[in-house]
């Protein structure tokens, strides 16, 4: 009988600031600025996978538009 694999739903914070190689200082404030958008599970903030590629797909589009000015 084969395995089921379950893929993450969601990351914390602290796994979101790891995947990209920022402090956790730094990604609460992206998080609380809504530069990475997040869920509330009760107490806690989550990030959905989609959300996290936005962030990265917005900066790269940022970071050519200022190489192309």
């Amino acid at each position: 009988m084969p395995t089921a694999v379950i893929e993450r739903k969601w990351y914390t914070t602290r796994e979101v600031a790891e995947m990209l190689g920022y402090g956790l200082s730094k990604t609460k404030m992206l998080v609380l600025t809504g530069e990475i958008r997040s869920i509330k599970d009760g107490r806690n903030r989550r990030i959905l996978p989609r959300y996290v590629d936005e962030y990265i797909k917005r900066r790269a589009q940022e970071a050519e538009q200022e190489c192309s000015e």
